[in-house]
């Protein structure tokens, strides 16, 4: 059984009620799939998500710990950042996995297809790598960053995953994604 894949929603008008160089918040309003009258909020993300599972020559993988403002929760993460406007996602990663973990790759593969990371409220779009053969340079992280680097194998990240102590979104996917590409 398929159900129809066509668009149940009418727009009426959109506008803009929020906007920083980050993200758009939108509102819509809106002709509901059950033909009564609503609204709807998007956030636009204006960027492209990434994140990188960074190896070790141990196969070891590189997590990021760093208070994340909108939780405020200190959180585990394997490296991510977002593509500038017209940066493409592995440009963006690349730029990312120095100014975060101080290291730089010589082998990249990208890990999947991209995500949709909360698609009942934002259009926000995640691209995943795999680097391999780093080499450590000089860390340069953002002025909102205070950021702590260690290495776990794989089978500890994935217990920090079911443990709860891996929250981030991005991290859990992409842990996943390669957990099963490693085990084939």
């Amino acid at each position: 059984m398929s159900a129809n894949q066509d668009n149940p929603w009418k727009i009426l008008n959109s506008k803009c009620i929020y906007e920083n160089p980050w993200i758009r918040v939108r509102e819509d309003n809106v002709i509901r799939p059950d033909g009564r009258p609503g609204i709807y909020g998007v956030v636009e993300a204006r960027k492209i998500a990434t994140g990188v599972i960074a190896l070790n020559e141990r196969s070891e993988i590189f997590l990021i710990g760093q208070y994340r403002y909108p939780t405020r929760h200190y959180s585990w993460e394997i490296v991510e950042g977002g593509a500038e406007i017209g940066e493409a996602p592995m440009d963006a990663a690349k730029r990312e996995l120095r100014e975060e973990a101080g290291l730089i790759a010589s082998n990249w593969e990208q890990l999947g297809t991209e995500v949709h990371l909360s698609n009942c409220v934002s259009d926000e779009i995640a691209v995943f790598f795999v680097a391999r053969n780093l080499t450590e340079v000089e860390v340069a992280p953002d002025g909102t960053e205070v950021l702590q680097r260690r290495c776990v194998p794989l089978t500890k990240a994935l217990q920090m995953v079911d443990s709860g102590e891996i929250k981030d979104a991005m991290s859990i996917i992409a842990l996943l994604r390669f957990s099963r590409i490693t085990n084939k």
